[in-house]
């Protein structure tokens, strides 16, 4: 006859054993659950890690802007000067080519800098989200997400007349913002390029205006030395 106390280790091993049979069990399942997620609903998970990434550059874009905004160091005055006649009437309107292109180069890095600081947590998928189930959504193991910013991202400004009124006129700085990002999942990888638009100083210009303004553009593709004429009506 066998001692209780033989038997209480028996039954002891026992639940140990069982014990690790389910922690085995369930990890096996996550794994599983994982590999499905990045294969047979790879499309799906494109889609959710571009949705997720995209809305936070455009968080990241609005931030920058707002703060340089913040700080002073957008202001209608700096990038744009009047030149009037001896009446007051506004004869002509300068764009401050310096200081355009030292701010959207400023603003530009600081929003990839930032890019490149987005943890993979605050990323990152929870497989219950790509079933569809909404008892499901955001549970389960999490499946990573990086970004990484790529060369090919650019900032320029451009300049919007529209009638305010009577004898009135605003003035829009408009500064556009493309950003070219790598997204990394497990196994594959995918890119996106985020758009932003953001009116970053504005002004209404009471009285008569030329029918022309004086701007040297910042757009990628148009860089040149020569002043640019554009028409205001």
């Amino acid at each position: 006859m066998m001692p209780p106390g033989f038997l209480y280790y028996r039954r002891h091993i026992a639940r140990r054993a069982l014990a690790r049979v389910l922690l085995l069990s369930a990890v096996v399942l996550a794994l599983t659950m994982l590999f499905l997620a990045t294969t047979q609903m790879q499309p799906l998970l494109e889609s959710l890690a571009t949705t997720r990434v995209s809305n936070t550059v455009n968080r990241i874009v609005s931030e920058a802007v707002d703060e340089a905004i913040e700080t002073g160091n957008i202001t209608y005055s700096d990038l744009i000067s009047f030149e009037k006649d001896n009446e007051g009437k506004i004869s002509a309107i300068y764009s401050n080519m310096a200081a355009f292109n030292r701010l959207q180069s400023k603003i530009l890095d600081i929003i990839l800098a930032r890019i490149d600081q987005v943890p993979a947590r605050d990323l990152s998928i929870p497989v219950g989200s790509l079933t569809g189930s909404v008892l499901l959504a955001g549970r389960g193991p999490s499946i990573s997400v990086r970004m990484e910013s790529v060369g090919s991202s650019s900032a320029w400004f451009e300049n919007e007349f529209t009638s305010a009124g009577i004898n009135q006129t605003k003035h829009q700085i408009v500064l556009n913002i493309d950003v070219a990002v790598s997204i990394l999942l497990p196994g594959f990888s995918t890119a996106t390029v985020v758009s932003n638009a953001v009116t970053v100083a504005e002004t209404v210009i009471v009285g008569s205006v030329p029918d022309t303004y004086t701007y040297f553009s910042t757009a990628p593709d148009t860089y040149e030395s020569d002043a640019k004429d554009y028409i205001i009506n």
